[in-house]
């Protein structure tokens, strides 16, 4: 098995990189990120794909977002290569007792922090005034590095999210 070329981050990969993101729903301490970031540095020195050296890269942002990505151009991330960066990331929330699959949370910023809650209470935010179309949420579904770059911090009315506004 060939060893993955480890990147470390998500600013010196292509922007046709594949991209995973993965939001805590809960602020993480800066002990677990630095826990996390170890682990998923030493994941991606060993994640391969059918023997195939890989091009990856692994970020923790804003102490609650994990960043997982590959540079596809040397080597595809397989179907077993994705499952076993799935069995990694649950494993770090069973360490640390938090969710990272929950795509129903929201995370938005509110001044200088970033703030997490249930689409429910965030469509409730909006209705209170709380939030508008200019308060920048995260959107995790982005899938490359170009629309991480351009779309994963986006004012509301720029984001799937935007159905609050109606």
């Amino acid at each position: 098995m060939t060893k993955i070329l480890a990147m470390n981050t998500i600013k010196n990969i292509p922007p046709d990189s594949k991209v995973w993101v993965y939001q805590s729903n809960r602020k993480l301490t800066d002990s677990e990120v630095e826990t996390i970031s170890n682990s998923g540095l030493a994941f991606i020195e060993q994640w391969a794909a059918h023997g195939a050296s890989l091009k990856a890269s692994f970020d923790v942002l804003y102490n609650r977002f994990i960043i997982l990505s590959v540079d596809e151009k040397q080597a595809m991330a397989s179907g077993c290569s994705i499952d076993s960066s799935i069995r990694f990331i649950k494993e770090i929330e069973k360490l640390l007792n938090i969710n990272l699959f929950d795509r129903l949370q929201v995370a938005y910023r509110s001044g200088n922090e970033i703030i997490s809650c249930s689409l429910s209470e965030f469509e409730k935010l909006a209705e209170a005034g709380s939030v508008n179309e200019s308060t920048i949420v995260f959107n995790n579904m982005v899938t490359s590095k170009a629309d991480f770059d351009t779309k994963w911090e986006v004012p509301l009315n720029q984001s799937w999210q935007n159905r609050v506004l109606a």
